[in-house]
């Protein structure tokens, strides 16, 4: 099963490595915009109201595997859907987001040691807080300012961020076993979302001195763990890469693009 649910989700990145890299284009009335706005909402309204996702001080948890994807797609449905301002859930999901960034000290971990098992609560408190930059980066980038509930996000992914040990660079990472985005290698799928966070991020936040020798050895770790990663994860940073120079040279992207359509769809295995 995990192997089958790993090459879905590399397979489904088809569409961003063509997306990210190419001018190709999703031929008109292909699909039905109407249709995919209400299953999204559908699906995180029923994630925000269920009571395993529940947390402290009225919040809950934003899952990379629910939350975080809603929040990145939803609003590219808005132009198609002529809506002029971010549908209920969204305001809903944000608003718990900037919540927990806000009470980020006062808060516990979505999972803590105590009641999950060793390692947890750090796990936890790397992937919050990797998920709430991107997801408030990526608001922002709409309005071209980076605000300060987004900067204190990032600060927070920052201060988390390993800056020793063979995993330098990178941020603890969940892991249930729930294979692509909750499993043991799927640091490096963490990390590619921290690069794409500083990426999107306005106000060129990049190229601040403040975070260069952290986002240097981010840009190393990345790097060093390339060559063994899954295909899945090796498309994150393609993604990334579209947003923050220096991530891949060009042979890498136009390898991983060709080695990701002819897993789309010649049915080769996703390594």
């Amino acid at each position: 099963m995990g192997a089958r649910v790993t090459r879905s989700a590399a397979i489904s990145c088809v569409a961003i490595a063509i997306a990210a890299c190419s001018h190709h284009r999703v031929p008109v009335n292909s699909w039905d915009p109407q249709a995919a706005a209400a299953y999204l909402d559908r699906r995180i309204e029923w994630w925000m109201g269920w009571s395993g996702a529940a947390r402290d001080r009225g919040t809950f948890c934003f899952s990379c595997h629910t939350a975080m994807p809603y929040a990145l797609a939803r609003p590219s449905l808005r132009a198609a859907l002529a809506e002029v301002a971010p549908t209920v859930p969204e305001r809903q999901l944000m608003d718990d987001v900037r919540q927990r960034v806000r009470l980020w000290g006062a808060t516990r971990p979505f999972y803590t040691d105590e009641r999950h098992g060793p390692g947890k609560s750090a796990q936890s408190r790397g992937t919050e807080a990797v998920l709430s930059a991107l997801m408030l980066a990526w608001d922002e980038a709409r309005s071209a300012r980076l605000g300060a509930d987004a900067r204190a996000a990032l600060d927070n992914m920052w201060a988390v961020q390993q800056g020793s040990g063979p995993d330098r660079g990178a941020w603890a990472w969940l892991d249930f076993n729930l294979a692509p985005w909750e499993v043991p290698d799927a640091q490096y799928y963490g990390a590619a979302l921290a690069a794409l966070a500083v990426g999107v991020a306005p106000e060129d936040y990049r190229s601040i001195p403040q975070i260069q020798d952290r986002l240097q050895l981010l840009r190393e770790y990345l790097a060093r763990n390339y060559p063994a990663q899954s295909l899945h994860h090796r498309l994150v940073l393609l993604w990334a890469s579209t947003r923050l120079e220096g991530l891949l040279a060009s042979e890498q992207r136009q390898a991983l693009i060709e080695a990701a359509l002819r897993a789309g769809f010649a049915g080769e295995p996703a390594r």
